[in-house]
């Protein structure tokens, strides 16, 4: 008779609940009837061992939490930006939240404990500044030059120079492969902390747009403003859906991806051949429509320049994500070993090489930094290999 897990009857239910997971989703994991997991929930009966282990595994908690005497005191959700009507967050933008907060949490500590310096730049401005202001305080202080760009992925070299400043930077788009995240639902989130600040970006999305939201995190940083956020992009109409802040941090954003002078250097009449748009629009990292938005708020351009070329940039869009998707495709056909890049990108290359260091230097168990890193620690030699082959 398989051995019984005594757990805590009230933990076990916060466990599921706090996981946003449905009864019968629950009770499947286990393949046990839902009114079972009812039980295990009351008190009156109790699962296996190995069914606890596994609804821990689904829940994203540790095995030992369900023995507990009393439900622990969970992060701090963050702040909800979002915009009004927004869709409630899933098991999947929990999970992802949950663990970014973890390993936040964990890096502040050993930071602080270190007596390591606290990063200047977070919260050396507030709401009450200018958003160019700002705009130009967070180029500088990465080193980034818009629009002359050493990479074709201008989203690259901002993660790489925010990385080099000490911002931790993760980007994904799963959980694993039954559990995606959804960009409508949550595209990024921030945490602004002077010893570790930590910015996530939704990865489900072309590289524009991913570039554009993590610029805005990266505001939120400068302002101390953590909090998670969906649908940015530079807003025209229907403003006061919007948290002030979260139209603040476009702000911010387009400022920097496309400063006023650069954009005055591009001329008028290129902005109104849809072509040329969509040209200009990739050396500045953003969509044809960002830059659009952009040039209508400068007056480099009539709104009725602006609807006939946001409709045109729609259709080159369009083929746009035709091509990628073919490239995709063609990529996944060459059997290249993705899940290595996908984990690096998940955890971020400065959070890797952090966790790596403190394990080398036995500062942390095994089974803590395979934890931290979702990867087995006998495969982390594979996975420090390619630490600055991919991004």
């Amino acid at each position: 008779m398989a051995e019984r897990a005594y757990i805590t009857p009230k933990v076990f239910k916060w466990a599921r609940e706090s996981a946003k997971m449905p009864e019968e989703i629950a009770a499947s994991k286990v393949d046990v009837p839902v009114e079972k997991l009812k039980k295990w929930e009351k008190g009156e009966s109790q699962p296996t061992i190995r069914q606890a282990q596994v609804l821990a595994k689904a829940y994203r908690r540790p095995f030992a939490l369900f023995f507990l005497p009393d439900i622990p005191s969970d992060f701090m959700p963050l702040q909800d930006f979002r915009k009004k009507g927004s869709k409630k967050l899933s098991t999947s933008s929990i999970f992802i939240i949950r663990e970014i907060q973890q390993k936040q949490a964990w890096i502040s500590e050993v930071n602080e404990n270190n007596n390591e310096e606290t990063i200047p730049f977070v919260g050396r401005y507030s709401q009450h500044d200018s958003p160019v202001k700002i705009a130009r305080d967070i180029l500088e202080t990465l080193d980034i030059e818009p629009y002359n760009y050493k990479s074709d992925i201008p989203i690259l070299e901002w993660i790489d120079k925010a990385e080099s400043n000490g911002i931790f930077i993760s980007r994904t788009s799963f959980i694993h492969s039954k559990l995606k995240l959804d960009s409508d639902e949550l595209q990024g989130f921030a945490i602004a902390d002077k010893y570790a600040p930590f910015v996530f970006v939704n990865s489900d999305d072309w590289n524009a747009p991913q570039l554009f939201t993590l610029v805005h995190e990266l505001a939120h940083i400068w302002i101390n403003e953590s909090g998670i956020s969906n649908e940015i992009e530079p807003i025209l109409r229907d403003k006061e859906k919007y948290n002030p802040i979260e139209l603040f941090c476009n702000e911010i954003a387009a400022n920097a991806l496309m400063p006023t002078e650069y954009i005055n250097k591009v001329s008028k009449d290129k902005l109104h051949d849809s072509k040329n748009v969509f040209k200009i629009a990739k050396n500045f990292g953003v969509s044809s429509f960002a830059l659009l938005v952009r040039a209508l708020n400068l007056n480099l351009i009539s709104i009725d320049s602006y609807n006939r070329l946001k409709t045109q940039a729609e259709v080159e869009y369009k083929e746009f994500l035709r091509k990628e998707e073919a490239r995709k495709e063609k990529e996944k056909s060459k059997d290249s070993p993705i899940y290595y890049p996908l984990m690096i990108n998940r955890n971020g290359r400065l959070f890797t090489q952090t966790v790596l260091d403190a394990y080398r230097g036995g500062a942390i168990e095994p089974t803590f930094a395979s934890s931290l890193l979702n990867v087995k620690v006998n495969n982390f030699p594979k996975l420090e290999s390619q630490m600055y082959r991919w991004m």
